[in-house]
């Protein structure tokens, strides 16, 4: 049984983006061991990736590589939540472009590890066999992903008057995202139908109590649910997606068939 490509370059593109944008903060950690932590953090997302691009490039065929599903797709090819692709700062903020908030990189890896540590421990059951192996690999890195940013939400969050309030905000900015997490999908609901899947609205009650548990300990307050809906993964993004791709796929687009 294989899983359906589209439901594998949705995990794929998730990592691939999340992983670009924890990227740049190389050369740029508030301390070098987070910068060093935060490099980690995207080298084990891409490598996901690249895994996941490699079983569905090898079910495509017709020469496709993990290179092409990751550099020669357009914005409206990926599949990724609209969580993954935000920039580094809180939304609407007259800050310069150029900079970066800590406590929104540290939410947003933290609301997405503590889904994923949940999507791959099911995914190892998964009847697709390679897709159960990538699960388990993926697993054991995610869940080092959680406690990174677990910890510093505790710290920010029940620290100084000012990295409370940078994380509440970040908090406030970016959880009405999280709401496209159960939301089912085409792609989703066909990889459930055949087993190689999952119901994502059966780990609801987890997420909310792995959520929960670290706002409390933080001091923190969760906003009220949104209505508001993203559609990334059904191909419908943030303008922000294009500029992370263009930066990403430029080289590649420049030199294709380049080797090195």
């Amino acid at each position: 049984m294989q899983a359906p490509v589209d439901y594998l370059l949705h995990l794929a593109d998730n990592a691939l983006v999340l992983g670009q944008r924890n990227a740049e903060w190389c050369g740029h950690g508030p301390i070098l061991e987070e910068d060093i932590a935060l490099s980690n953090n995207s080298l084990d997302l891409i490598g996901q990736a690249r895994l996941l691009y490699q079983h569905a490039a090898t079910l495509i065929g017709q020469g496709a590589t993990e290179d092409t599903l990751a550099y020669f797709r357009d914005v409206p090819d990926f599949k990724n939540y609209t969580l993954c692709e935000l920039p580094h700062l809180p939304l609407m903020s007259a800050t310069a472009c150029g900079d970066r908030d800590f406590a929104t990189t540290i939410v947003r890896n933290f609301l997405y590890s503590s889904l994923m540590v949940l999507v791959w421990d099911r995914l190892q059951l998964s009847k697709d066999e390679q897709l159960a192996a990538i699960a388990a690999k993926s697993l054991k890195e995610v869940r080092y992903h959680l406690r990174h940013s677990r910890d510093w939400l505790v710290r920010l969050g029940d620290g100084t008057d000012e990295s409370h309030q940078r994380a509440q905000a970040a908090l406030d900015a970016l959880m009405p995202y999280t709401s496209e997490f159960w939301v089912a999908s085409a792609q989703e609901a066909a990889a459930q139908a055949n087993g190689c899947g999952l119901d994502m609205a059966e780990l609801r009650a987890d997420w909310n109590t792995i959520v929960d548990a670290a706002l409390q300990e933080a001091t923190l307050q969760r906003p009220a649910d949104s209505a508001f809906v993203p559609t990334g993964k059904q191909g419908v993004h943030s303008e922000h997606l294009g500029f992370v791709l263009a930066e990403m796929q430029s080289l590649a687009r420049q030199h294709p068939g380049a080797t090195w």
